[in-house]
């Protein structure tokens, strides 16, 4: 186990070299902490349990939900995917004026009472962002044809998640204990942005925009997680939102090694190693491929490896540990 040391993510996210290669994950699968910590978490404990499992794999940074704010969606079925389009709770004014909010004030911080090991800040994540909960709220169709049908009405309800999560987040950027913000917003499919470039500026960049601006007031980075095809709006992310750092790579849409020739050094570019890669290939292309991506960044800055998008529970182990520990090679 080394000790961390968030110094390098602020290296990366300020587009430098890190003083020693580094490891990002947005989300750990709780059984590779498990694995790490030799035991299941405990009830009130399992931040503490998590945060400390996540500094003995090895890692500068963990994120946290700052609470446990969330939106009100309708019920789905919900097997191993999902349909955005059921029980949609906001489809015309008549249910948005009726439609309860939650309030992130209603809600106690997960951070208040965790014990960061030394050297280790936390990037506090959304429940989700402006674009995934207002699908979630009014559903994907829904969404789209309001925009036409009625652009006020849509305007109104992305703005009534993004307030709230502005709320959400405000309520602990200022902590010492947190490093910055993380904006997770999925935006995209495999071939290109689930809304027009157009609509994204008009309805989410400018609240993403208003999350960065709270981060950098407190001297402190803002990272996008946002899945899919963002390619058109590259450009609007960097210039124009000003994120740091942007996470959540898949081969099919753009290595990172191209992403990471397309960005550097504009933005940061976090983890990138395909899901599909990892649970397929085997432990010494794995090994390959993240040292490849350390040769081709240790000179020039702004990366760390990790994942292209998650570590969930398929998996294997032992693939996600010849990942994580060539940091240490």
């Amino acid at each position: 186990m080394r000790k961390p040391d968030f110094e390098n993510m602020l290296l990366i996210l300020n587009k430098q070299k890190p003083n020693r290669r580094t490891l990002y994950e947005f989300l750990v699968n709780q059984s590779l902490v498990e694995h790490v910590s030799g035991k299941a978490p405990e009830g009130a404990d399992y931040w503490q349990w998590f945060t400390d499992g996540l500094a003995k794999i090895g890692y500068d940074c963990v994120h946290l939900g700052a609470s446990g704010f969330y939106f009100k969606g309708g019920e789905h079925e919900h097997l191993l995917t999902k349909s955005l389009n059921d029980n949609p709770q906001i489809t015309d004014w008549d249910s948005f004026e009726q439609y309860k909010w939650v309030e992130p004030e209603d809600f106690e911080s997960n951070i208040k009472d965790l014990k960061m090991p030394d050297g280790m800040k936390a990037f506090i994540s959304g429940p989700s962002g402006v674009l995934e909960n207002t699908i979630n709220i009014v559903g994907y169709d829904n969404i789209c044809v309001m925009f036409y049908e009625d652009p006020k009405l849509a305007k109104a309800i992305f703005d009534a998640v993004g307030e709230r999560l502005y709320r959400y987040y405000s309520m602990e950027v200022a902590n010492p204990k947190v490093g910055g913000l993380m904006i997770n917003d999925d935006m995209g499919f495999k071939t290109q942005p689930m809304i027009s470039p157009a609509q994204l500026r008009e309805y989410v960049f400018p609240w993403h925009k208003k999350y960065v601006e709270l981060a950098h007031r407190e001297k402190k980075p803002a990272i996008l997680h946002a899945c899919g095809n963002l390619l058109e709006v590259y450009g609007d992310i960097i210039n124009d939102v000003k994120m740091d750092g942007k996470h959540s790579y898949e081969d099919v849409i753009q290595p990172v090694e191209e992403a990471y020739e397309l960005l550097n050094p504009r933005i940061a570019v976090l983890g990138g190693i395909d899901l599909d890669f990892l649970c397929r290939e085997t432990q010494e292309n794995i090994k390959k491929r993240c040292n490849a991506m350390f040769e081709r960044s240790d000179n020039r800055g702004g990366y760390a490896v990790g994942t292209g998008n998650s570590t969930p529970y398929y998996i294997p182990v032992e693939n996600f540990f010849a990942m994580a520990n060539t940091i240490y090679e």
